[in-house]
């Protein structure tokens, strides 16, 4: 489905220090087995190739000026909008490759909300690396949601792999701040963004969605906390009286074994871990983190910069290119919508 998509992938390339420049030039040495849409890298040649060498790869790469450049070349080299020389560093972050990586994101961003890319794809940054540049957002998610005028509340998480879907409701939030977060408004808003979004990108028709709980044994008919019954509950007859096949609260110690997978396509969970520990416990290689809710397509790797690893050819390649395939397909279902 991916060759459906009529303009290339816009791809970030993180921080130039970090893993991402050497996961992109050995996910366009898969582009063919992992049939994967052409896309092109805004950032640095002179790192790619740095990447590239230091992997033991041979990526032939060609500077070009504009987005619609890259399809026709891509088979044979690589794409890449040189925005700046910089060395390649491996492990080594720097305050030029955070601005790098900033100005990556931002023309990486406007290329598609132009319409010049069927969608985006970004790699690794560090948080940290970013706010000594400038940078005020808590995230990329945050940032593109913003570039793309849609609130914070609105563009939702999503992790997917092979094997599972998940939602966090609250994401970056310490555990004890968790309970006073949720609300039913919050839950059934999140909840019915995101099924809309499996239905539209996805193309599964009236998505099946489970709901965990709060609290142990979804809170045992409240005796261990009432969340369930005066939060979650509600949130959930409200969305299925919108028309959304949804199930919940259920107890989430028992909704990721293979049985109970099976009757859902997606897990909607209330706070991070009780969403990314299954997930990354399955699928910890092939994990995408997909934003919801906005008006273009935006995957990322669902990994960070690992710096340890950059420059060494350990980092796997499973999750850069599960994005950029996964981008692909939503971006084909959009153009054929």
């Amino acid at each position: 489905m991916a060759s459906a998509a009529l303009q290339p992938l816009a791809v970030s390339i993180g921080d130039p220090a970090g893993v991402g420049p050497e996961l992109i030039c050995a996910a366009w040495e898969q582009r063919r087995a992992a049939k994967l849409s052409p896309f092109l890298v805004i950032g640095s040649i002179s790192v790619l190739a740095g990447a590239a060498q230091a992997r033991g790869l041979s990526v032939p790469l060609l500077a070009v000026d504009a987005p619609d450049q890259a399809g026709d070349c891509f088979a044979d080299v690589l794409p890449v909008l040189d925005i700046g020389g910089l060395d390649y560093t491996p492990g080594e972050p720097t305050p030029a490759g955070a601005e790098l990586a900033l100005q990556s994101l931002e023309i990486a961003t406007g290329i598609v909300r132009g319409g010049g890319a069927a969608a985006l794809v970004t790699a690794p940054v560090a948080k940290a690396r970013l706010a000594e540049v400038g940078f005020s957002h808590p995230g990329q998610t945050e940032y593109v949601a913003e570039r793309c005028g849609v609130a914070s509340k609105n563009a939702v998480m999503m992790l997917a792999g092979p094997s599972l879907r998940v939602v966090p409701i609250t994401v970056h939030a310490a555990l004890a701040a968790v309970p006073g977060m949720l609300t039913v408004e919050l839950i059934q808003t999140r909840t019915g963004i995101a099924a809309a979004a499996l239905e539209r990108d996805f193309g599964l028709v009236q998505p099946r969605i489970a709901v965990a709980g709060l609290n142990p044994h979804a809170g045992e008919g409240g005796a261990f906390g009432r969340e369930e019954i005066e939060i979650i509950a509600p949130a959930v007859e409200a969305l299925r009286g919108e028309g959304f096949a949804v199930t919940g609260p259920l107890p989430a110690d028992g909704m990721f074994h293979a049985e109970a997978r099976a009757r859902y396509d997606l897990a909607v969970c209330m706070y991070h871990d009780q969403a990314l520990i299954p997930l990354k416990a399955l699928d910890f290689d092939e994990g995408v983190n997909v934003t919801l809710g906005l008006p273009i397509v935006r995957t990322s790797p669902d990994h960070g910069t690992a710096f340890a690893l950059a420059g060494t050819g350990q980092a796997r390649a499973n999750a850069t290119v599960a994005a950029l395939r996964m981008a692909g397909e939503c971006a084909a279902r959009r153009a054929a919508a």
